[in-house]
């Protein structure tokens, strides 16, 4: 195979940069020579990712399968943006919160909502989050019930909460925590509206809230050193817990598994949580039920201080023999987290990006004597990996190097030749200190998707231009798009069964087991048969040998293939002469071994021709 370059004239890519270029304008002052090459790159990473943009494009276009316009593509797109980064009206914020923004350095979590938007839908899921800062803290008059009023970073409004009891202890005006300015987390609210009450919505006590610290703070160093740190999960004993006593204990957060069904509970969820205490000893923390709701506050690597948590037996929450005891999130129990920060690292900008294509920002240093920026700044996860879900511009395979997430590239195979996006990968060095990068379809973030076989494509003329025959390029790796017509004076047609897995044609061996010729498994019982069409495609400039399968010669021949495989020969070359001429608007991808490399091992089933039809469409 032949390593990724950077596409000299591809639509789509094209088509990627103009949207990023009008959901976020650069700014008239950055033609100004005297405008800082710092401000510039910051300008350019607060404008939408390309792998941000890719991903909502190929989703859309998976939505509309009849085809896109640019006008519905950037409309989704601004729709999307303006959602995940909404301004709304000139805030006048509380000085305490200002002043919190300045030093936020976390992520925000995946399910956060707005108060801003809670009294925009007037409606609040319970599985939301909410990232708040104390306003006020207050009794209600005539009672002892305490309320908190709440504000965020993202909104002008406030809303008030009332206060689970289990934290009344904590709001004491003269040494409690929860005062103005303090940081909390919260989900599995129930919103009472106006109309439920009297005055303005606000929230219900919610069993689920967490408390946060921060360890760069003098009074919460003192706070977890106090509350803490005489307690650790070695000094935990079952006996003393059945006389009484309580701990207070402070460990990393290190693992967040998935919810599951027990089958000795029924129907009840779980969700285990693996910590780690400054010893390096670990501890299971486990959420039962609605409890699992909690876990959406978390985030690995993050500091986790239990107060006074539930210790069971490990055969009384049915985990392994190896696991003594557990910890639980009790009646009780009180949270406190202090944020795992995501600290940033400087990430050069390599010779394989592309410097002129979507950016003002850097066409315009590449033309400017001087220095060049050469590197932007991208957050690192705990484990010291670099995340580049928000790397401003499209990377490359020759790119990949070890301790990256969230990579997104364009692949060019499946079968040879095609256009493949996948995001969500991850890189890491192997024992034999080989480059290595991993795809878990389940992780947050990851898709696969074939450019070159999206039905939308043909649809989109946003997304690709017609070329002519005489004019396809064989030295170019993108999808090409053609409007032709069929000869059908020169074809064949055959079935032949395919892996339905894979797509691949199967080969019996000897022994007679049905082999897969691309992934090699028995696939007796995971076989279709499938249409393999060789034709020619044909318009006013010229005429090419092209090949097809499985679906898409389906299309062109508009017959199944059982229908044809049950059809005599006699029948199938007329079948072949009813379709001469028809024609149809066609993705071709140039599958040419000379051009690709062929890998050892690789089995290419249309040696002899160069051009591969990946999908087609009938012009009515």
């Amino acid at each position: 195979m032949a390593v990724d370059q950077p596409q000299e004239d591809d639509p789509f890519l094209r088509f990627i940069d103009y949207a990023r270029s009008m959901l976020s304008p650069e700014d008239e002052n950055d033609d100004d020579e005297d405008f800082d090459l710092n401000g510039r790159i910051e300008a350019d990473i607060k404008r939408p990712s390309w792998n941000w943009i890719a991903s909502r494009i190929l989703k859309t276009c998976t939505a509309y399968s009849s085809g896109v316009t640019a006008a519905i593509l950037l409309s989704d797109l601004s729709q999307a943006w303006n959602e995940q980064h909404r301004d709304g009206a000139p805030r006048k914020r509380p000085e305490c919160i200002n002043q919190l923004k300045k030093k936020r350095g976390r992520a925000k979590l995946p399910n956060t909502v707005t108060i801003d938007s809670i009294y925009e839908k007037n409606f609040l899921s319970m599985n939301s989050v909410l990232e708040a800062v104390i306003v006020d803290a207050f009794v209600l008059p005539g009672t002892n019930i305490y309320m908190l009023t709440l504000g965020d970073f993202w909104s002008s409004n406030t809303i008030d909460l009332y206060l689970p009891r289990r934290y009344y202890e904590l709001v004491d005006p003269r040494n409690g925590i929860l005062k103005k300015g303090r940081e909390i987390l919260l989900t599995g609210c129930h919103l009472r509206t106006a109309a439920e009450g009297s005055g303005h919505p606000c929230l219900l006590p919610t069993e689920y809230l967490v408390i946060l610290l921060d360890e760069d703070e003098d009074d919460d160093v003192m706070l977890i050193g106090a509350q803490f740190c005489s307690d650790s999960f070695s000094s935990i004993s079952l006996d003393a817990v059945n006389q009484g006593v309580s701990y207070s204990l402070y460990a990393r957060i290190e693992f967040i598994g998935s919810s599951e069904i027990d089958g000795k509970f029924g129907s009840l969820q779980k969700k285990q949580i693996t910590l780690v205490d400054e010893d390096g000893v670990k501890l299971k923390f486990l959420l039962w039920g609605e409890q699992i709701q909690l876990a959406n506050l978390f985030s690995i690597g993050s500091m986790l201080g239990l107060d006074r948590p539930y210790i069971a037996s490990s055969l009384e929450s049915g985990l392994e023999e190896s696991d003594k005891i557990c910890l639980e999130y009790g009646s009780a129990t009180q949270l406190y987290l202090a944020p795992f920060i995501q600290h940033e690292e400087q990430v050069r900008l390599t010779l394989t990006q592309n410097w002129g294509q979507g950016s003002g920002l850097l066409s315009t240093l590449d033309l400017t004597p001087g220095p060049r920026v050469s590197q932007v700044s991208l957050p690192r996860d705990s484990q010291g990996s670099v995340d580049f879900r928000s790397y401003p511009f499209q990377t490359y395979v020759t790119d990949l190097h070890d301790k990256m997430t969230g990579i997104s590239l364009s692949l060019r195979r499946i079968s040879l030749g095609h256009t493949v996006y996948i995001s969500g990968l991850a890189c890491s060095m192997t024992r034999q200190n080989s480059l290595e990068a991993l795809w878990l379809e389940s992780d947050t973030g990851a898709s696969f998707i074939n450019l070159s076989c999206l039905p939308a494509l043909l649809n989109s003329p946003c997304l690709h231009k017609l070329s002519k025959i005489s004019n396809l390029s064989t030295q170019t790796s993108s999808t090409q798009i053609a409007s032709i017509w069929l000869d059908m004076a020169h074809c064949h047609g055959t079935t032949r069964l395919t892996h339905v897995v894979c797509g691949h044609l199967v080969n019996q061996t000897p022994s007679g087991v049905m082999e897969c010729s691309f992934c090699l498994h028995n696939c007796d019982t995971e076989v279709v048969r499938s249409l393999h069409l060789k034709i020619t495609l044909a318009d006013e400039s010229g005429k090419i040998f092209a090949w097809s399968a499985g679906q898409t010669a389906i299309e062109l021949l508009q017959i199944s293939p059982d229908e044809f495989h049950e059809l005599p020969e006699e029948e199938q070359i007329m079948f072949f002469s009813s379709l001469h001429k028809e024609r149809f608007i066609v993705a071709l991808v140039n599958c040419n071994m000379e051009v690709y490399g062929q890998s050892d091992g690789f089995v290419h089933e249309n040696d002899s021709v160069s051009w591969e039809i990946t999908r087609a469409l009938k012009c009515e």
